[in-house]
C-alpha cells in the first residue's frame, strides 16, 4: 500500500510541473483570400503602443496561398492587433485588425 500511495503523489507532483515547452506559443493559419502578395505582417497585444517584428520576415504570402503563424513571445495575452501590408501596386490598403488569437485556429483576408 506505501508503494501505490508513493507512487501517486510522484505522479501527482510530477503533473503539477509538467508543462509543455511552448504553452505560451499561439499557433493559427493565416490564408491571403485576397488578389494582392500580403509583403508584411505585424502583431502587437492589444495596448501596445507599437508595432513588433514583422512576422513574415523575409517571407511574403501570394494570393490564395496560406501559412501557419506562430506567435511566441512568451506573452499571456490573448488579444492581439494585427497589421497587413500588401505590395506597393497593391490596389489593397494597409488593413488592421484586433483577434484573440488564443481562439483563433485560422484567419482570412478578404478583399
Amino acid at each position: 500500500m506505501n508503494i501505490f500511495k508513493l507512487s501517486a503523489i510522484a505522479s501527482a507532483v510530477v503533473a503539477m510541473f509538467a508543462v509543455p515547452a511552448h504553452a505560451d506559443d499561439l499557433t493559427f493559419t493565416l490564408k491571403n483570400g485576397t488578389q494582392s502578395i500580403l509583403t508584411h505582417f505585424y502583431t502587437s497585444p492589444v495596448g501596445t503602443d507599437d508595432w513588433e517584428d514583422d512576422v513574415f520576415g523575409n517571407q511574403i504570402l501570394n494570393p490564395g496561398e496560406t501559412m501557419e503563424i506562430t506567435i511566441a513571445d512568451g506573452r499571456r495575452v490573448c488579444q492581439y492587433d494585427m497589421r497587413f501590408e500588401f505590395t506597393e501596386d497593391s490596389d489593397l490598403d494597409t488593413t488592421t485588425d484586433t483577434q484573440n488569437l488564443c481562439e483563433l485556429g485560422s484567419y482570412t483576408l478578404h478583399e
